[in-house]
Parts: C-alpha cells; sequence; structure tokens
C-alpha cells in the first residue's frame, strides 16, 4: 500500500450530530474532502468510520499522516 494522498496540509472542520456517522477518506483522494467519495476504488485503502458521541465540531486530518484518525494531530506541521 502506498503513502496516501496529502488533500489539504491542514485539519478540517465538520459538523456533526451526537449519533452522525462519518466516513473519513484515508487515501486523500476523495472530491468532498474530508469524507469519503469513493475515489480510492483501486488505491488498497477505504474509508475509517466515524460516529459522533456528541453535537459539536470534529477536526479531521486532511494530511492523513495523522497518528489518531481521523482527528488531526498536528502531522501537516512536518510536511
Amino acid at each position: 500500500m502506498s503513502e496516501p494522498e496529502v488533500a489539504t496540509p491542514y485539519p478540517m472542520p465538520v459538523e456533526v450530530k451526537a449519533g452522525e456517522k462519518v466516513f473519513w477518506c484515508t487515501c486523500g483522494r476523495s472530491a468532498s474532502q474530508p469524507t469519503c467519495d469513493g475515489a480510492h476504488k483501486g488505491s488498497g485503502k477505504g474509508p475509517l468510520l466515524h460516529v459522533a458521541v456528541e453535537d459539536g465540531t470534529l477536526y479531521l486530518c486532511g494530511c492523513k499522516r495523522t497518528a489518531t484518525p481521523p482527528f488531526c494531530d498536528g502531522a501537516h506541521n512536518a510536511l
């Protein structure tokens, strides 16, 4: 499996409601970043499901290098 593409070099805020499912793009190819649109086909990667536990803003990783997927951990600072 190759490294994912960097979609954005910063975190991407996503507003969610408790119980909402978010399918985070792990390949970096999705046109609907930070969520999956199926563009990973053939990449050996697939979406990561996250279910929101409360209403609020999630800061999802845009560089796809986080050690805490799907959340940003500042890994983009090393790009």
